[in-house]
């Protein structure tokens, strides 16, 4: 059987960059890859046969909160949650269970701990005596965590199980995370795959939204200003002067105010209705885009009664101005039959065009047609060269198709571990997202504690940028952070610990900075035991990644002999690294370097002794400084002190000037004017 042939050897595509820090995801494919089957449906046999595919199903029209059973956002968006349930659906024990969990995030933004110490009481009461699974999985993210419980891993294990079990999807996903970091993926792959398909099917049908990326709050030690800007909603200025043009008739102004709001962009909240005024006035002034989701937004009956006559107008006026995207929803509401008979060979005509003005949503769809067989002879292998296409372009319904071909072993090798990956990838779209726009407008806010508590429940669930964000409030605002542990508010040693195991895990999932600040917790004995190899592994993970200031500790170590052989050259080695990664490590390398040339050419020397006691010495004079020169009244002795320094200077200064300058003792008699 002849075997498939690549254009390229080797296919490489990045799966949505997961962070600033972290590293992409990147899936690297391989001939081998590509498993030797048919690639015809005569060959493999017919589509029935095969695993099911539901690449057209319908997006899920349920509101969030019933996707995500359990969800706090009856807590965070109560108006959405009331305008789509009716009083019939009112249940007490539901109602018991966010008013506790209601009570334990207001306790926590206010640093009352007897107030938790309550919520927690009346959590554990649903959980244990009703059996009620949500309250079970917020009693297993609390004794996960150390939170008014005792740390328990196997207690924590033991309540996401049971609500697990029960329906809980978010619980779902803390042990399909379990299981991912410790490598068992038979098990986590099966989870992942079952939180994947909610998160593709709560995704829109014609025209797929953004992924909306958690925002990072910071950028290593410091906090990302810009990222945090552009996410205050309409508090933004640069929001507001958008909407002052869209005001004043900008129709592109219209589009993207919509735009916003449609999808939940730049910390707004996602209104259906605003989005739809404005799609509206800026078709009136003949905008292409807003005729696109406009035929979206029908197809879907988002905001408005679905109306599918309505929807492939507004979608063939916006094809008509050359918006290519848009044939992807009239092809797919061909394939349906959706106010149109149905009818394969025009949805495949519709595809292609997409596809051949470089629309990812073209080749995705393309790719769902040859995989299925519908209107076209089944082809595994074209289906799968169309999804790797659409993976390029972000498309995030082909790492879906991806996954399951991984997970499947169709049309590629079986490969759990790359289908865990990919499945994980997709899942974290869910509607349990919504967790990451609560923490960020309580950061916004300034409520640090609901913020802390909303990231650490994400990182639970394995999402990186939360574990970075939980792990970098700890440290930055320290007591601030309202951090509560097992018993009122967390101790200097508990804070620490909590926040290394944040940080390890972000730095598991590629986050450098991560792995930089695991390694310096490790060399300087910070929230657990000072171990120098351990050190050493975590600045080569991070040095693996090309970060700077790794490459200078590990020149350190070796210069020093600190969990690594002590080695000048391997030493001087990592420090021209660090400079040739950052220019701006230039000063401290020139140091190192010099004190290098000092061990090399003058060892056992006085100067080697007191190159190598600075290290002790530099926290006596902290200490000094802190507790004698910044001591109040030393402090005010020591201002008036420097004070009259610079007063004496000055005035010395002067005299010094006056006497260059020489002033005469005598006044200078002007001298008559000369007659005329």
């Amino acid at each position: 059987m002849q075997k498939y042939k690549l254009t390229l050897s080797l296919l490489i595509f990045s799966l949505l960059p997961l962070s600033l820090l972290a590293s992409p995801f990147v899936l690297v494919l391989s001939q081998d890859d590509l498993k030797d089957i048919p690639s015809t449906a005569t060959d493999a046999g017919p589509a029935e046969s095969q695993p099911e595919w539901d690449e057209f199903g319908d997006s899920d029209s349920k509101p969030e909160h019933e996707l995500d059973p359990g969800s706090w956002r009856p807590i965070f968006e109560p108006d959405a949650v009331n305008s789509s349930t009716s009083e019939s659906n009112f249940d007490p024990e539901m109602e018991q269970y966010y008013s506790a969990v209601e009570k334990m995030l207001s306790a926590v933004s206010d640093g009352e701990v007897g107030v938790m110490e309550e919520s927690v009481a009346e959590i554990e009461e649903l959980a244990s005596a009703k059996g009620n699974l949500h309250a079970q999985s917020v009693l297993g993210f609390l004794y996960g965590s150390g939170q008014i419980k005792e740390r328990n891993k196997a207690k924590a294990f033991l309540y996401h199980y049971f609500a697990a079990e029960g329906g809980n999807l978010q619980s779902k996903l803390a042990i399909a995370y379990t299981y991912y970091r410790q490598h068992m993926y038979e098990k986590a792959v099966k989870l992942y795959a079952e939180l994947a398909e909610v998160a593709v099917n709560s995704f829109l049908i014609s025209k797929y939204s953004p992924v909306i990326e958690p925002v990072r709050i910071h950028n290593g030690a410091e906090e990302n200003k810009e990222a945090l800007r552009k996410s205050r909603g309409e508090d933004d200025d640069v929001f507001q002067i958008l909407e002052y043009q869209a005001q004043k008739g900008n129709a592109a102004a219209m589009y993207k105010i919509g735009y916003f709001y449609y999808f939940g962009l730049r910390g707004l909240r996602r209104d259906h209705t605003k989005a739809l005024a404005w799609f509206s006035k800026a078709v009136e002034k003949g905008e292409p885009k807003s005729m696109e989701l406009l035929g979206e937004i029908y197809a879907r009956g988002a905001g408005v009664e679905r109306n599918y006559t309505k929807a492939l107008e507004w979608l063939t006026l916006a094809a008509k101005q050359q918006l290519y995207s848009a044939y992807n929803g009239m092809g797919y509401l061909y394939v349906k039959g959706y106010g149109v008979g149905k009818n394969y060979t025009k949805a495949k005509e519709y595809f292609k065009r997409a596809a051949d003005n470089d629309d990812a949503g073209g080749h995705y769809n393309l790719g769902v047609i040859h995989l299925k067989g519908i209107g076209v002879k089944r082809d595994v292998k074209l289906a799968c060269q169309y999804f790797i296409v659409a993976a390029n372009a972000g498309q995030p319904k082909a790492f879906y198709q991806l996954a399951k071909m991984f997970h499947m072993g169709v049309g590629l090798k079986k490969n759990l571990p790359m289908a865990v990956g990919l499945y994980k990838l997709v899942a974290e779209r869910g509607p349990w997202n919504s967790l990451s726009r609560w923490a960020l407008e309580s950061y916004l806010k300034g409520n640090v504690g609901k913020a802390s508590l909303l990231y650490s429940r994400m990182a639970e669930l394995g999402y990186e940028i939360a574990q970075s964000n939980a792990a970098w409030i700890l440290d930055k605002y320290a007591e601030h952070s309202m951090c509560v542990g097992e018993s009122g508010f967390c101790s200097d040693s508990e804070r620490h610990q909590r926040a290394h195991s944040l940080w390890w895990q972000a730095s598991e999932q590629g986050n450098e900075h991560a792995a930089l600040l695991i390694g310096d917790a490790y060399y300087y004995g910070r929230g657990t035991e000072r171990d120098y190899e351990r050190a050493a592994e975590a600045y080569m993970h991070a040095k693996s990644q090309s970060n700077a200031q790794a490459m200078f500790n590990l020149g350190y170590m070796h210069e020093h002999g600190q969990g690594l052989p002590f080695d000048l050259h391997l030493a001087k080695r990592y420090y021209d690294q660090a400079l040739e990664i950052n220019s701006a490590a230039k000063l401290p390398v020139t140091l190192a370097l010099t004190s290098l040339w000092i061990r090399k050419n003058y060892a056992d020397s006085f100067m080697v002794h007191a190159i190598d006691s600075l290290p002790e010495l530099y926290p006596r004079i902290e200490a000094w400084v802190e507790n004698v020169v910044l001591e109040e009244g030393n402090a005010t002795i020591l201002t008036l002190f420097v004070c009259l320094l610079t007063v004496l200077y000055f005035r010395g200064r002067q005299r010094r000037n006056a006497g260059e300058v020489g002033i005469p003792d005598q006044p200078i008699e002007h001298a008559p004017p000369a007659p005329n």
